[in-house]
């Protein structure tokens, strides 16, 4: 019966997420979020494995969809010194994490969490706001970067925290280093093998085609992906980030590809993963003794410490789009998710502090959505006042 009453609960989130989000006002994904908590509280959510699998599924598609907003060639074209700036910002966010972690004698795990950043829900904000907002493409560009970066720091951290200094722990590092080189040497040999073969492209991905070559064709790039992250025993998000790209980089011209993922995924495969987090969530667990200091202390130094190092944005972006820049990196809510489970299963934190991490995650989120929804709109109140 656990199944039919997880389909039936699903079936209802994933139609009425839409209306209830308008309702009050919440984005969509929070809302998901929010109602896998309540229908979980009920036990209507209950744990089951194929419910978690097909979550999991979810994760790793909302990070493939991050993927294709992002063509790999803007690292080639983009100014150098948004490049050099992107990586001071993270320069920055690292060594304020660090320093606030050993002065306060925090929980060591904190200086990986208070950095880390993911896009996928940053990628959401281009179906709102459009990709001609500067504050958000810089935003992705430095999303992009700070999300290898935090990947490739929590597949050691998994590493280290399962085996400490041992031979396991540098076959990962060796593993990791390996995939992203052959990656980049693929993405290079592609670029010169459709330079010289340019209607390739045309036979993988027809512009008019009846039977959807181009979906068949990406569906079969994220799976074989996903297939070798496992066997190299790799986080699969990086995998299926990088796979995502793919799609921008070299296919450009199939502009409503992204389109049709992003509404197969939003539309049913991602709210399954948002409502499966929500479900998991123990949200009492915010009273027990020493949870909601952690909770504040996230919240405060994740969107102090963004805010902080977005100032070497300040003269590109003026001080509003500076502010929706630190905004919208501030729901890496998937990557905190893996840091801390990898931690807890490791033994490394305990239950309390990992549901700390997950509730200050998921009122991030939540309070970015609604921060970014209101500094934008007083961009749009004051350009009708100057008209």
């Amino acid at each position: 019966m656990s199944e039919i009453s997880i389909l039936m609960v699903l079936a209802a989130i994933i139609f009425l997420s839409p209306y209830i989000a308008n309702l009050i006002k919440f984005p969509i994904s929070p809302t998901e979020i929010i109602l896998g908590i309540i229908f979980g509280a009920f036990g209507l959510l209950p744990q089951n494995d194929l419910f978690e699998i097909t979550a999991n599924v979810g994760f790793y598609f909302l990070m493939f969809l991050a993927g294709t907003h992002v063509n790999i060639k803007i690292f080639i074209t983009t100014d150098r010194e948004i490049l050099k700036k992107s990586i001071t910002f993270l320069a920055i966010l690292y060594i304020l994490s660090f320093v606030s972690v050993y002065t306060f004698d925090l929980n060591k795990i904190i200086a990986i969490i208070i950095p880390t950043m993911s896009v996928g829900l940053l990628s959401t904000l281009y179906k709102e706001y459009g990709k001609d907002e500067k504050w958000l493409n810089t935003a992705m560009i430095v999303g992009v970067i700070g999300e290898v970066v935090s990947i490739a720091i929590i597949t050691v951290a998994s590493a280290y925290l399962k085996s400490g200094f041992s031979t396991e722990l540098f076959t990962h590092i060796f593993a990791l280093a390996l995939f992203l080189i052959v990656s980049t040497l693929l993405f290079k040999g592609l670029d010169v093998l459709f330079w010289w073969y340019p209607n390739l492209k045309a036979v993988i991905m027809p512009t008019y085609d009846k039977n959807e070559k181009d979906i068949r064709f990406t569906m079969a790039i994220f799976c074989f992906v996903i297939a070798v992250m496992i066997m190299l025993d790799l986080e699969i998000v990086i995998g299926a980030f990088i796979a995502g790209t793919f799609i921008p980089t070299f296919f450009g011209y199939k502009k409503d590809l992204p389109r049709k993922l992003a509404n197969f995924g939003y539309g049913f495969i991602v709210p399954i993963f948002f409502a499966y987090i929500g479900s998991t969530l123990d949200v009492m667990a915010i009273w027990k003794p020493g949870v909601l200091p952690n909770v504040i202390i996230l919240i405060v130094s994740m969107l102090l410490f963004r805010i902080l190092a977005g100032l070497v944005y300040l003269k590109e972006l003026g001080k509003r789009g500076t502010v929706l820049f630190a905004l919208s990196l501030y729901m890496p809510l998937t990557l905190i998710i893996a840091t801390v489970t990898v931690a807890l299963n490791t033994n490394n934190i305990t239950k309390e502090f990992y549901d700390s991490c997950i509730i200050a995650s998921l009122l991030e989120a939540i309070i970015a959505m609604i921060l970014i929804k209101v500094v934008f709109n007083l961009k749009i109140y004051k350009n009708k006042n100057i008209v």
